[in-house]
């Protein structure tokens, strides 16, 4: 696979970074996010905040340095995710996927972020960490991109875990 270039990970947020749905066995743990509601700094804090930010454990921006690729936000926060979690995770500003307009055309059960993450790696190996992916997913995208591809789905009551960060180091050291 020599001259692919670094492996890009496609990084969702609601449900990878932010835990959500019923709480796991002794609640979801908590870590203060100045970009949450509540006083402090932060341009998010304050009544229309996200209440969920204080999930976000800050140590996840190391782990995900700590991984050989380049990461990419493939979030519908957009630009939010840079403005609001890039900061508390003491990640540098990433590039952000732009969604195309809705297709009415997608084969049954594709998730409406498959195609444009496959036109976006452009032939460049990808994983996309996500708690939406589905099989059909899988299939679409290992027949639609030239190079290796990793669809990795996040159980979104926990988040990532350090199972889901062994993954996807082991897969992205092997491509």
């Amino acid at each position: 696979m020599a001259g692919l270039g670094i492996p890009l990970l496609f990084l969702d947020i609601d449900g990878p970074l932010i835990p959500f749905g019923a709480p796991p066995p002794g609640g979801y743990p908590t870590y203060r996010s100045p970009y949450a509601t509540g006083p402090g700094p932060g341009p998010s804090s304050g009544p229309d905040a996200n209440p969920l930010l204080d999930r976000v454990d800050p140590a996840l921006g190391r782990r995900l340095l700590n991984l050989p690729c380049e990461l990419v936000w493939a979030t519908t926060w957009m630009s939010d995710a840079n403005a609001c979690l890039s900061p508390w995770l003491g990640l540098p500003q990433l590039p952000v996927l732009d969604w195309p307009v809705a297709n009415d055309d997608e084969p049954v059960g594709l998730h409406w972020k498959t195609r444009a993450l496959v036109a976006r790696a452009a032939g460049r190996p990808f994983a996309w960490v996500d708690d939406e992916i589905t099989a059909a997913d899988r299939r679409w995208a290992s027949a639609h991109s030239p190079a290796p591809v990793l669809l990795h789905r996040v159980d979104h009551q926990r988040g990532l875990t350090d199972a889901d960060f062994a993954t996807l180091d082991a897969w992205l050291r092997s491509v």
